[in-house]
């Protein structure tokens, strides 16, 4: 995930500072020189850099800070708002037209994934806004780009307007944008040519498209895994054509974050959107604050919340509490519940939003092997659908035929039944309104779920680890 390395950088840094009552000028001197160098490995604009330090360093040796009980507590506050303002301080939406359509012109270079960014936003749009919208294939150099585009649209059940390759892009989109006023598509989003670098030739066509749909506004698509030179290509970009916002796609790769850091000062415009995933539905808008708060591994509980949100409708979370009020909730309803933190995105990086997680020595470098809740459905799979809905029909005889069934241990059968009954009874208690059982549900739900599957897969490794040392020794002595 993006900022891995600079939030493991920054964190140890702070880290020294806990143990000490009193912070000197040559203590906050020292741990600023180590937050420069962990800005500039992640990447980010040097002159952002220099800044950046200049102002927490600032900040950091004022009376309110030297003087105060908590000065480590103190520091990273600072850290944290300072982080939140290079970034824009809030989130910023998409320009709305008063009248319709509302035009939107993708623009960027090859690679950065402008028109999957294109889909993403339809999406984003449909689920937010009930749009109807159009797409415009503008991208008359790469064949494919236009059926990517296409594609996205039958996906998406989303009109794509396109002329093929042999065609003017201008003239296609005066088109396009004709057909979007008869048809009352209420968003226009055009998918327009990148080049590998910018050159004179693209960005005249740019300026001509732009001339000629007076978009509402033109959304520049960066890779941040490029990342210095994202920052370059933004400010060449907005110097041609003012861009309004950036979407920053490959969050979620193996990129050091600079360009999310750098933008927003260089360039003066916001980061609106960022991508962490090749799904249609991996778009979040980007909240500066809840970015810093991942940075300083202070989790990031609202995201979480609006993921899980994303997943359930109101009928859904009603059934559910009527079920717990009724003790009815089975082993069907278990595997909805799975199905529903699945489609939350990969089990470590949810751990990583819930406060206190991230930085939890106990759970670094473990990796939560999305097979252990496979292994799980498994095991449910193989029950009748009446031991489903009953699992105290689950005598011995029918859990060892579920073993051999979900091909698992007995031991794992026995452990997954005996905690599903313990959710039963938390969930149980917590519908009737008894506080102990509320707080024993939050502090084991799932944060205590998340964590006892990742302590379970720690366990595992070190078992492995431990047979291949039993083994080597045995070799030894033979």
């Amino acid at each position: 995930m993006a900022f891995e390395g600079l939030s493991e950088r920054l964190q140890k840094t702070f880290a020294k500072l806990r143990g000490k009552g009193k912070i000197t000028e040559n203590d906050v001197k020292e741990m600023m020189r180590e937050v420069r160098l962990a800005l500039l490995e992640a990447d980010v604009n040097f002159d952002v850099t220099k800044t950046f330090i200049k102002t927490v360093r600032q900040r950091a040796i004022g009376s309110e800070v030297l003087d105060s009980l908590t000065p480590a507590q103190q520091i990273v506050k600072i850290v944290n708002e300072e982080l939140t303002k290079i970034m824009g301080t809030s989130a910023v939406g998409l320009n709305k037209s008063p009248k319709i359509p509302t035009i939107i012109m993708m623009v960027g270079l090859q690679g950065a994934g402008k028109t999957t960014s294109a889909g993403k936003l339809v999406k984003y749009l449909q689920e937010k806004d009930k749009a109807r919208p159009l797409l415009i294939a503008a991208d008359v150099y790469r064949p494919a780009a236009i059926e990517q585009l296409k594609t996205i649209g039958q996906q998406l059940n989303v009109p794509v307007y396109d002329e093929g390759i042999d065609h003017d892009p201008v003239a296609i989109v005066q088109h396009g944008l004709k057909q979007a006023q008869e048809n009352k598509n209420d968003y226009v989003l055009i998918d327009t040519a990148g080049r590998l670098e910018i050159d004179d030739q693209l960005m005249d066509e740019l300026a001509k498209i732009k001339e000629i749909a007076e978009p509402d506004e033109i959304l520049l698509v960066v890779d941040s895994m490029t990342g210095q030179a994202a920052t370059h290509v933004a400010e060449g970009f907005n110097d041609q054509l003012d861009i309004t916002g950036v979407i920053l796609t490959k969050l979620d790769g193996d990129t050091r974050g600079g360009a999310a850091l750098s933008i927003r000062s260089v360039t003066g415009k916001p980061i609106k959107f960022v991508g962490s995933g090749e799904k249609l539905d991996a778009l979040e808008v980007f909240h500066p604050e809840r970015m810093a708060d991942r940075i300083l591994g202070m989790g990031d509980m609202l995201t979480l919340i609006e993921k899980a949100q994303q997943e359930y409708d109101d009928k859904q979370a009603e059934d559910l509490a009527r079920k717990m009020q009724e003790n009815s909730f089975d082993f069907n309803d278990f595997i909805e519940q799975m199905d529903q933190v699945q489609k939350m995105g990969p089990l470590d990086d949810l751990m990583k939003m819930i406060p206190g997680m991230a930085n939890n020595p106990a759970l670094k470098n473990v990796n939560i092997d999305p097979k252990d809740m496979d292994h799980l459905k498994a095991i449910v799979y193989s029950m009748t659908p009446a031991e489903r809905q009953k699992p105290e029909l689950l005598n011995p005889s029918r859990r060892r035929r579920l073993a051999a069934g979900a091909g698992r241990p007995i031991v794992e059968v026995n452990r997954m039944i005996k905690q599903f009954k313990q959710m039963q009874t938390m969930m149980q208690k917590m519908s009737k309104g008894n506080m102990a059982g509320m707080e024993q549900m939050l502090g084991g739900g799932l944060q205590g779920k998340l964590g006892k599957m990742a302590m379970g897969s720690m366990v595992r490794q070190n078992k492995k680890r431990k047979k291949k040392r039993l083994k080597k020794v045995k070799r030894f002595k033979s």
